[in-house]
Order: structure tokens, then sequence, then C-alpha cells
């Protein structure tokens, strides 16, 4: 897996790419979520376009990191979501708790 790392504006923005399956890569994306939090960032999207697989691992570090940005009452949202990582979302009721948009352009609109 790659992760992406680059800034719109004040936003960060994640996108890691291929399947997030629990091992190196999400190690990786939870190392930089972690990073990212304890430098003081207080905006990050998460670009889920280019991620084909996501299993209970990786979710926990999505939540682990949503947790942590909301303790500081920072900002953690989600973008680009595939269909079958979607419905993970639905089921889990996770689509409560994320804020999730379909596009990037939408996402960052929304840190305004």
């Amino acid at each position: 897996m790659s992760l992406d790392v680059r800034t719109a504006g004040d936003v960060t923005i994640l996108s890691p790419k291929g399947m997030l399956l629990g091992g190196k890569e999400t190690d990786e994306l939870q190392a930089k979520i972690k990073e990212l939090a304890e430098a003081g960032n207080r905006k990050l999207l998460i670009d889920l376009g280019r991620t084909t697989f996501m299993n209970s691992v990786s979710l926990g570090v999505l939540i682990a990191g949503h947790a942590s940005y909301s303790k500081r009452d920072a900002k953690l949202k989600l973008c680009a979501v595939d269909k079958k990582i979607q419905s993970i979302f639905v089921v889990t009721k996770l689509s409560l708790v994320f804020e999730v948009f379909d596009e990037e352009a939408e996402a960052l609109a929304s840190f305004k």
C-alpha cells in the first residue's frame, strides 16, 4: 500500500491506496494519523477513493483517529468511500459517527 499525504489550505489529506488488512499498510495509516494529531493538526481528510478493502482492524484505526481528533475539538472526515466499504459503515452504524462526503471538493468545503 502507498499512503499519499498532501495539503489543501489548512487541511491535510491522507489517501491510502489498496487494501487495508490490518498489517503494515494499516500501521502506516495509524502512525501518520497519530503523528499529525500530535503535531497539532486540526483538519484531517481521509480520501478512501483508492482504498479497495478494509477490515475491522483498519476500521478501528479510523475510529481511534476520529476519537483523538474529537477530544481536541478537531475534525477528521472521510470522502470518496467505495460502495462496498460504505456498506460496512452503514451496517456498523459508523455512518452516524463519521462525516462522509462523496467528493473531495465537497469535503474540503465543509471544513470552512
